[in-house]
């Protein structure tokens, strides 16, 4: 099944998801207007979903009120805050709710959501006989949905498009950016290789004489003294090994 624009689409955003990807992604906030444009891509759109988790936040209202001005229509469920502290907020249920009674009246689902949960929903959505297409952004997307939807649409790949505002300046999002840059000068060829000088095999020892003369301390250990020439005409003396010589002064008690 292609795009073409005889084909009802329904659109399905889970807010959290998007909103805290892209943060930690790229310390930046959704263009839900151009996501919106994606997901409808000259076709008949049906129905526009956001899922929103209430917190005690006012400022939160005015997004809200954009989302509305956009043509979404916002669905809204309070933060839920357990004994000790621990908080819970999540539509997962809810949307696949709402794409399982939307369905005989859609041709696509698209789901924005990196959330690998919804692998099932999609693979119900394919046997009832729609089209389904993912938005995320390709390095939090789950490969699960990957392998599950018919096209996915990565935002990795046009950030300035899905997201607003500038690149942060400064902070841990363009830190880490700038560690990515960082490359070594080694690894970009091959290290230097080093000039050692060139290992000299010693010298030969003449047959029954001594060490041949060269420069200091070759043919001879480091320290050791020279004896007394011999007289010309001499025999030259034997380096051979030699056994003790059996004397008086050995048994000397």
């Amino acid at each position: 099944m292609v795009q073409h624009k005889e084909q009802r689409v329904g659109v399905f955003v889970d807010v959290q998801n998007m909103y805290y990807s892209a943060k930690s992604l790229h310390g930046r906030k959704i263009n839900f207007a151009n996501i919106l444009k994606t997901a409808t891509a000259g076709r008949k759109l049906i129905r526009a979903i956001a899922y929103v988790i209430r917190a005690d936040e006012k400022d939160k209202e005015h997004f809200y009120e954009g989302l509305e001005k956009l043509g979404y229509e916002i669905r809204a469920k309070e933060l839920q805050i357990f004994y000790g502290g621990a908080k819970k907020g999540d539509w997962d249920v809810g949307i696949a709710m709402d794409v399982m009674r939307l369905t005989p009246k859609l041709d696509v689902i698209v789901l924005v959501s990196g959330d690998g949960d919804f692998q099932d929903l999609l693979e119900h959505a394919q046997s009832l006989g729609c089209r389904t297409e993912v938005i995320a952004f390709g390095k939090s997307c789950s490969s699960r949905l990957k392998g599950a939807a018919h096209m996915i649409v990565d935002m990795d790949k046009e950030p300035n498009k899905y997201l607003l505002g500038a690149m942060p300046t400064h902070g841990p999002m363009r830190e880490k950016e700038n560690e990515e840059k960082l490359v070594p000068i080694e690894l970009k060829g091959e290290a230097p290789k080093s000039e050692a000088p060139p290992i000299r095999p010693p010298r030969p020892r003449p047959e029954g004489g001594r060490p041949t003369r060269g420069g200091r301390g070759r043919g001879r250990g480091r320290g050791e003294r020279r004896g007394p020439r011999p007289p010309e005409g001499a025999p030259a003396p034997s380096y051979e090994s030699r056994p003790p010589q059996l004397t008086d002064d050995l048994f000397e008690s």
